[in-house]
């Protein structure tokens, strides 16, 4: 997690997040039981956040080769975004990569990738347009920016050290010690779900903005809006799978912390 807002990120395992596959392995009866259990525990959300990734790349891939009927580049639509809401002072800038795009609140300027900057894709504007709307939020105060803007800080910590704590907790399961340090290794790691259900709403409200200027601006077709619609849908997928994950990641040390308690009875 860093300070930028992005609208288009991936769904991944974490060092952090293996290193409690790691732990839990080790406490729960070996490498084979750990990595097995944990697996089927998390089956579903793996299988959903696959399906995200393939579905926003998709996505992003079909309507990244249908020209929008203004033949407007991705730099000229965020431009546009941001000149209507008097942010002329925010910069755009042209980055390496595909889907790499994201605003940097603290430099002020928006960053599109090599696939929106220049495209006149519908694709394109749709992107575009979402990451103005983030500059937006920020210039505004919007509330849900400012409340994840304040537990940063605290889910940084809490993504590095939970995982940490969980680890070395299990290597002295034995006593109340180590149950300690589990427990507040699953508090600090549930951080991780506080920030993700947090984002939700602030990558939400960017689409809906990005749409609302797409749509009552009249310079666009309904082939436009309805594709620019589908690329910020699929792409606020991700951000749904990546809390189910966490979510169910957090379930899971749960339930084998509260399983090695009844096996000490």
């Amino acid at each position: 997690m860093t300070g930028v807002i992005s609208g288009f990120g991936t769904i991944a395992f974490s060092t952090n997040q293996m290193m409690g596959l790691y732990a839990t392995g080790y406490y729960y009866g070996g490498y084979g039981y750990g990595y097995l259990s944990y697996l089927i525990f998390m089956l579903p959300a793996l299988v959903l956040g696959l399906y995200a990734q393939a579905k926003v790349k998709h996505t992003f891939s079909k309507y990244s080769h249908i020209t929008n009927s203004r033949h407007m580049t991705g730099e000229q639509m965020a431009r546009m975004v941001l000149d209507r809401n008097g942010l002329s002072y925010v910069r755009i800038e042209h980055i390496s990569g595909s889907l790499t795009d994201h605003y940097d609140p603290k430099d002020h300027v928006i960053r599109l990738s090599s696939s929106v900057y220049d495209s006149t894709s519908i694709g394109a504007i749709g992107v575009a347009a979402h990451e103005a709307g983030h500059a937006v939020q920020h210039a505004e105060e919007y509330t849900p920016i400012r409340l994840r803007n304040a537990i940063l800080p605290a889910c940084n910590f809490g993504s590095n050290a939970g995982p940490v704590l969980i680890m070395i907790g299990c290597l002295f399961a034995g006593n109340t010690l180590g149950r300690s340090l589990i427990f507040f290794g699953i508090l600090l790691f549930s951080m991780v779900a506080l920030f993700q259900l947090v984002t939700l709403p602030v990558e939400f409200d960017a689409s809906a903005r990005a749409m609302t200027v797409i749509r009552e601006s009249g310079m666009f077709t309904d082939g436009d809006v309805t594709g620019a619609r589908k690329v910020l849908k699929a792409a606020a997928m991700t951000y749904v799978a990546a809390l189910i994950s966490s979510i169910m990641q957090i379930l899971y040390y749960i339930s084998r912390y509260l399983a090695g308690g009844r096996r000490r009875k």
